[in-house]
């Protein structure tokens, strides 16, 4: 049962250590955050809340890195959320500073974790981490691809009226705008999903998971936080359990579907060592360009970051 750390006690980090304390797959969670007593008393609350929901992980809350020391999984989700009107261009220098950071603090006291990312923009903060630890891409990567299905299916099973756990799909592509949900590739209990909706329908919803963040931004004031930290806890149990899943994952790519030196949302294997395989799919021309359009507005954002000179 490996050592789970979750850096950032904000309502995504708390979310995720409090679905991940519910799995009941192992025996501590550190949740940390720089305050210590937030970290303290979001932790004590779950605590508590183990014998009614009836399960054994124990979660501490502190702001010391020690306390993480030896970590097999490390979900980072400090930094600033989005606020209404802002893009999630306009948090890259804040929150790259932060994620850099927080990577450093982490490798002083674990040698060779699997990092997962969700803090925005999730695609250039998986980068800095990546560039930042030094581990093996297959061991960094983000968490969007999960979370955007999740909302692309939601939206479909109300629209069907059915539940969305009958529902498969896979997305591409940047996290934000730009992703590229796939309607070929998505299925009700294996049946094409054009037999339960029409193009003009479906169209409608590929449109509303595009800028689903967006959407939950305008009516709460602030970034969603039950999805996302529900999304980043699966993650860490596919890991954990050694699963095996296909989850769309937001990875480092060298070469596959024509791009270099980018993190950007695709199909991946999850095992156990993190990234045990990157999917291709065989994609025809009009997904294909989607996918390379979307790839050019995240290798932006990338420069963006290169050209900020963090350090």
């Amino acid at each position: 049962m490996g050592k789970v750390t979750i850096v950032g006690a904000g309502n995504v980090g708390a979310t995720c250590a409090n679905v991940l304390a519910h799995k009941n797959i192992t025996n501590e969670i550190i949740l940390l955050d720089i305050q210590g007593d937030l970290a303290r008393g979001k932790a004590l609350d779950t605590w508590q809340q183990a014998s009614i929901d009836e399960y054994s992980t124990y979660v501490k809350g502190t702001e010391d890195y020690q306390e993480t020391a030896n970590s097999d999984i490390v979900v980072i989700t400090a930094g600033i959320p989005r606020k209404p009107g802002m893009s999630r261009d306009d948090l890259i220098s804040t929150n790259a500073k932060i994620v850099k950071s927080v990577t450093q603090s982490i490798l002083e006291h674990s040698e060779s974790p699997i990092i997962i990312v969700v803090s925005n923009p999730l695609d250039v903060m998986s980068f800095a981490a990546y560039k930042t630890s030094g581990l093996p891409s297959s061991k960094v990567f983000g968490m969007a691809g999960i979370l955007d299905t999740a909302r692309y299916r939601a939206f479909l099973a109300t629209e069907i009226g059915i539940s969305p756990r009958d529902i498969q799909a896979t997305l591409l592509g940047g996290h934000g705008d730009t992703m590229v949900p796939l309607p070929r590739f998505t299925t009700v209990s294996g049946i094409p999903i054009s037999d339960f909706i029409d193009d003009e329908a479906l169209n409608k919803i590929v449109q509303r998971t595009k800028v689903g963040g967006g959407e939950l931004v305008k009516l709460m004031g602030t970034s969603a936080w039950y999805a996302p930290g529900a999304a980043a806890a699966q993650m860490v149990e596919t890991i954990l359990k050694n699963e095996n899943r296909i989850f769309p994952c937001c990875a480092y790519l060298s070469g596959e579907y024509g791009l270099d030196d980018i993190y950007l949302g695709v199909p991946v294997k999850l095992g156990k060592n993190g990234i045990e395989k990157i999917i291709e799919l065989k994609l025809d021309d009009s997904e294909l360009k989607l996918l390379h359009d979307s790839a050019d507005h995240v290798k932006e954002v990338i420069n963006t970051y290169k050209k900020m000179d963090l350090g």
